[in-house]
């Protein structure tokens, strides 16, 4: 019995989250707080900071959606992300395959465009190869046995 009103309640909270009107307003907002996505913004790696940011950003969200917790609000941001992030890198690969402008892959997010402020925040960080590499010098006492 509990757990299928738990259940609803979750329902009823993905489909507010989901609402245009609600998404919009809670994307402009995140993008106002620099300090919980930019990189190389001077509060992004203060913990104190970014949680007493995160806390605004859920008082915000409780006022359309009184159930919401940190918990699911973290969530949200980072399906958000994923969503966006999955939708660039589409975009990027067909540009790379030598797709002409009509094969372009187009964003079916509706709100994608809302999120290109994440740009230069979704690069992938530079591997490390564990292969070795092919320009080191062969082992001379191997081949003059």
């Amino acid at each position: 019995m509990i757990e299928d009103r738990n259940a609803i309640n979750e329902e009823n909270m993905n489909a507010k989250f989901k609402e245009p009107e609600f998404l919009s307003a809670f994307i402009d907002k995140y993008r106002e707080m620099r300090n919980l996505w930019e990189v190389k913004h001077h509060q992004y790696y203060l913990k104190h900071v970014r949680k007493s940011t995160l806390g605004r950003l859920l008082t915000f969200v409780q006022t359309f959606i009184p159930e919401a917790t940190m918990e699911i609000l973290l969530q949200k941001i980072g399906i958000l992300r994923n969503m966006y992030k999955g939708e660039h890198n589409k975009i990027q690969n067909s540009l790379r395959s030598g797709a002409s402008a009509d094969d372009v892959y187009v964003p079916r997010l509706w709100y994608y465009s809302k999120l290109r402020f994440l740009d230069d925040q979704t690069e992938a960080r530079a591997s490390l190869s564990t292969l070795p590499s092919i320009l080191e010098e062969p082992d001379v006492t191997i081949w003059s046995q």
